[in-house]
């Protein structure tokens, strides 16, 4: 209610002042010129006080930058030599320059947007979950500890074959689970395989 109440108030003294400066007895302000009566280096609380602390001090320094009416030289030529150069162009020309500008930032913004676009289904992609929990818990706990794992072992796994080499034994012991298949189509005297090498037979020296 406050800031409303504040709000009524300026909008009241804006409209009054426009009234009055619409008047016919009010002179036009732009027909007349404010020169500084007084210049001082030193802080001036009043200006201070009216101006809510931008301006301390009146001097020769900022007098010419509050009071000025016009822009700067360098800049009142640059707009003259703007107004110069669009005065030349032809209205077909400058309707084909303002056909080709608006392309140009309509072809921008497409880019701007598809950009945006693509960064948001990149996010949803991201932040989509690819994976199942459960099933990956259910294999880390199989490969750990065996959970849920057959406890059945394939035939011919449970003999084992004794060698009086020790080093022979580890070997043959590791190789005792392999059920020796013979090969459909082959000959009957194909020897036998023993985990992928074929034994030579008996009485002929090995390779």
């Amino acid at each position: 209610p406050s800031v409303l109440d504040s709000f009524a108030l300026l909008s009241g003294q804006l409209n009054t002042l426009n009234k009055v400066l619409k008047h016919e007895k009010t002179p036009l302000l732009r027909n007349q010129v404010i020169i500084p009566l007084v210049l001082s280096p030193d802080r001036d609380e009043e200006i201070m006080r009216q101006t809510e602390g931008r301006v301390p001090v009146f001097s020769h320094e900022v007098v010419p930058d509050h009071l000025r009416t016009k822009p700067d030289p360098e800049v009142e030529e640059q707009e003259k030599q703007l107004i110069t150069d669009a005065a030349r162009i032809t209205p077909d020309a400058a309707q084909k320059q303002i056909q080709s500008l608006n392309k140009m930032c309509s072809n921008l913004l497409e880019k701007i947007s598809k950009e945006e676009r693509e960064s948001e289904s990149g996010g949803l992609r991201q932040n989509k979950q690819t994976f199942n929990p459960a099933d990956t818990n259910a294999l880390v706990a199989a490969v750990a500890f065996g959970k849920g794992l057959s406890n059945r072992r394939p035939p011919g796994s449970g003999a084992s074959v004794q060698s009086s080499q020790p080093g022979a034994g580890a070997i043959i012991a590791g190789a005792s689970g392999m059920q020796q298949v013979p090969m459909t189509g082959a000959p009957a005297q194909q020897q036998p395989m023993l985990a992928g090498v074929q034994m030579a037979p008996a009485g002929q020296p090995g390779k």
